[in-house]
């Protein structure tokens, strides 16, 4: 029941044009420069991807495109963030008919459900799909956390078998791990606790700054696979300033901004969000700019 994912799978985001209408040609070259840089899969739709700000037709017109440009060389893996459990599971059936290759399962979005309702959510998406999900732990942006008696039930549906964990204690992965040995996929899903979630056993890292920095992530994971743990506290240590900008509540704005500098993409967001200004805007920018001058030296080669 393994996915057979690992490495860094970048939560690729959402290009837009000037007017704010999808950009599918700039969106699919950001995910094919994404994939040349040696990521190993493509995490669609997700947080960064701007989900719950695309009209329906815009979700599966992405989709089909990332699908298409990714041509197989990577997995294609599309969030699942939807009001309601109905829109969920069409939007799973669509995604598998499009081609993803797996999904990764929000709860369902602004209601917060009781365990026996999160239960039912993940239940329903999983029974109207036949590819494997991800299941999106992160509790303090949507305000449940899957606790372990739930993933126990939930482990009864065969393709539910990875858990992208965005809690931010990192205990959480050996909880896991001990509860349900290799029966689930574990994904660090949180940047700023990357290292310690590959440490502790997960197999890849859903990543918001690869976007901007893919060599970097590449190098980080690899180096961890290896355990050559220098040149990952290295890239670690230089990395985290931009890292702690994803558990921040303006990390889709602070990692677009890093793309557009970068020359990765642009940083327009749709409303309600709104591009960094001012202060905040000054202060990301600054923070990219130094780790531009100042990337670790294996990075720079690879780049090359």
């Amino acid at each position: 029941m393994s996915t057979g994912w690992r490495g860094v799978f970048p939560a690729a985001t959402t290009q837009f044009a000037a007017d704010l209408s999808l950009d599918i040609e700039a969106t699919q070259r950001g995910l094919d420069a994404l994939v040349k840089d040696g990521v190993h899969g493509l995490i669609l739709l997700g947080t960064c991807g701007e989900n719950n700000s695309l009209d329906p037709e815009e979700k599966r017109t992405l989709l089909k495109a990332a699908v298409e440009v990714a041509a197989r060389r990577v997995p294609v893996v599309a969030g699942v963030s939807e009001f309601d459990t109905r829109r969920a599971v069409a939007f799973a059936r669509d995604a598998e008919r499009l081609g993803a290759d797996g999904l990764m399962a929000l709860p369902a979005m602004v209601y917060v459900p009781k365990p026996e309702e999160l239960l039912a959510h993940f239940r329903a998406v999983a029974a109207a799909t036949s590819l494997p999900i991800m299941l999106y732990n992160n509790p303090p942006a949507y305000r449940v956390n899957i606790e372990i008696d739930v993933l126990e039930r939930l482990a009864e549906s065969a393709n539910i078998q990875a858990i992208k964990e965005s809690a931010p204690d990192p205990r959480r992965f050996t909880d896991l791990i001990n509860a349900f040995g290799d029966r689930f996929d574990l994904f660090a899903g949180l940047d700023d606790i990357a290292l310690e979630g590959l440490m502790l056993g997960a197999k890849g890292w859903v990543s918001g700054l690869t976007s901007a920095f893919p060599h970097e992530s590449v190098e980080l994971v690899a180096a961890a696979e290896r355990g050559d743990w220098d040149t990952a506290r290295r890239i670690y240590r230089w990395f985290m300033p931009l890292l702690h900008l994803d558990a921040e509540h303006d990390l889709v704005q602070s990692i677009k901004l890093a793309e557009q500098i970068m020359g990765r993409g642009s940083e327009r967001v749709r409303l309600p969000r709104l591009p960094l200004s001012g202060a905040r805007r000054a202060e990301v920018i600054a923070m990219v700019e130094k780790a531009a001058a100042t990337r670790p030296d294996v990075a720079r080669r690879e780049a090359a």
